[in-house]
């Protein structure tokens, strides 16, 4: 069930006005908003809600024992199963297929007698998201960052929230269970800010998004040498604004509709492509699932804490094992060796030469000048991203090199797109918040009609149907 298609508006409204209907019925309503989560998974497939049950049940008993047992092994043991059960049905759903082919590949490179079946399995959606926030549920519990929760049914329903389910943000234990042992209250700040997100998310991905892509993104990298250098260039940055406008949009939706039912989600994106970093860049790109490879997997690596050298690989690892994450592919391995690499760079230079941020920025012009390295270098890995292989990538690189063509793509309109995008990311910082907060001391029938209004005129400005998230393939 997609967010901007009329099923999921119909199915909202009916979870909305229940769920609230529910006040004062503490279980009855997490019950309601577990089942009404079930049946938005099942929705796509309804043969993988076993598998989310399965692992949502795993967990919780697993966390709930470790919560329990004193002893130090004992509770390593059982925090070693919950790791190998999450990470077993990541690798087995997501890259059987690619280590079979891959193994094929080799064996058939070196002449070795070893041909190995390749079964074809159905991704479930929303699994990338899902396993690692049951892992860290657990995790969290093991360190002592989190109690384990008595209740199986708070448990179903953390893993299981529809908003943030199939694509995140990927919530903590921490930020979440807590919320589910007090009754939500329905707040004028809460609603308002929910609707003003919801309606900015769904903006973004079926204006924004849906047409740079349908209209510019997709041709280029279809046939990138059927339209000149410039198109070409600038489609790259187009892509850019495409899966900022995409991924951001779902991760508003899902905060923007879990405020409305009560609850509070952390943000996901900070206006990424203002960095003049890498590591600010991933500071304020997909804010939950950076901050879960580093708290995670970069730390219990060793992080820094172990020579520079060390701290090097660790970030490399890191950064391969996210690209890994996205999909079963050398262009995702690719993509986050060309991060982790870039953040290892940067980290030696800065190691070496000892210069303060204030020194460095000195430099009227160096502040730019790293803007400018630091996006290109990021919408160079988008282009490894969005390509469907080394191949296409390759091509459309080449297809940068001046040549003789006409211009074909660009337009005032798409132009004004891409130009729309990128202004997103150079607001003043807190306008948003101070926007929502404006649009929360309306009215609620104000508010209402604004929002009606508001996507009327978008449904009528908007491409024939909407494509999927770019990220339910993750």
């Amino acid at each position: 069930m997609l967010f901007p298609t009329v099923d999921f508006g119909i199915f909202f409204c009916l979870v909305f006005t229940a769920a609230w209907a529910l006040r004062g019925k503490d279980l009855e309503r997490r019950i309601f908003l577990t089942a009404a989560s079930y049946f938005f998974y099942g929705y796509w497939n309804w043969a993988f809600m076993a598998l989310l049950l399965v692992c949502s049940l795993a967990n919780y008993a697993l966390g709930l024992a470790i919560g329990t047992l004193r002893r130090r092994w004992a509770r390593a043991i059982l925090l070693g199963f919950s790791v190998l059960l999450n990470i077993g049905l990541l690798c087995y759903f997501k890259y059987a297929t690619f280590f079979l082919t891959s193994a094929n590949a080799i064996s058939r490179f070196f002449s070795l007698p070893l041909s190995l079946p390749i079964i074809q399995v159905v991704l479930p959606v929303g699994i990338s998201f899902f396993t690692f926030q049951a892992m860290s549920y657990v995790i969290d519990i093991y360190r002592g960052h989190a109690k384990a929760e008595r209740s199986p049914l708070n448990v179903l329903l953390f893993i299981s929230f529809f908003p943030q389910l199939v694509a995140g943000p990927i919530v903590r234990a921490g930020d979440f269970l807590p919320q589910l042992h007090r009754m939500p209250q329905m707040e004028a700040e809460a609603m308002g800010r929910g609707l003003f997100l919801v309606c900015g998310g769904l903006f973004k991905k079926i204006f924004i998004a849906s047409y740079l892509s349908g209209l510019w993104v997709d041709k280029i990298f279809l046939a990138p040498f059927d339209y000149a250098p410039l198109e070409v260039l600038l489609g790259v940055y187009a892509y850019a604004v495409v899966i900022y406008c995409d991924f951001s949009a779902y991760s508003d939706i899902a905060i923007g509709t879990a405020a409305l039912l009560g609850y509070d989600f952390p943000d996901n994106f900070n206006q990424p492509y203002r960095a003049l970093s890498f590591k600010d860049f991933w500071r304020r790109w997909h804010i939950s699932l950076s901050t879960w490879l580093r708290d995670y997997l970069y730390i219990p690596l060793g992080g820094s804490r172990k020579g520079r050298i060390r701290g090097y690989i660790n970030l490399m690892l890191t950064m391969l094992l996210g690209g890994l994450w996205h999909g079963a592919a050398l262009k995702y391995i690719f993509w986050g060796l060309l991060h982790g690499s870039s953040l290892a760079v940067e980290r030696a230079l800065e190691d070496h030469q000892k210069i303060s941020e204030r020194k460095r920025s000195s430099n009227p012009a160096l502040p730019l000048l790293r803007w400018v390295l630091v996006f290109n270098v990021v919408c160079l890995g988008w282009v490894f991203f969005r390509a469907a292989d080394f191949r296409q990538a390759f091509e459309l690189l080449a297809a940068l090199l001046p040549r003789n063509s006409e211009l074909k793509i660009l337009s005032p309109f798409l132009l004004g797109l891409l130009g729309l995008g990128m202004a997103l990311q150079f607001l003043p910082q807190g306008l948003a918040k101070t926007a929502q907060h404006w649009f929360s001391r309306f009215p609620a029938l104000a508010q209402g009609l604004a929002t009606g209004g508001f996507l009327l005129v978008l449904s009528a400005v908007s491409p024939e149907g909407v494509a999927p998230f770019i990220y339910f393939q993750f």
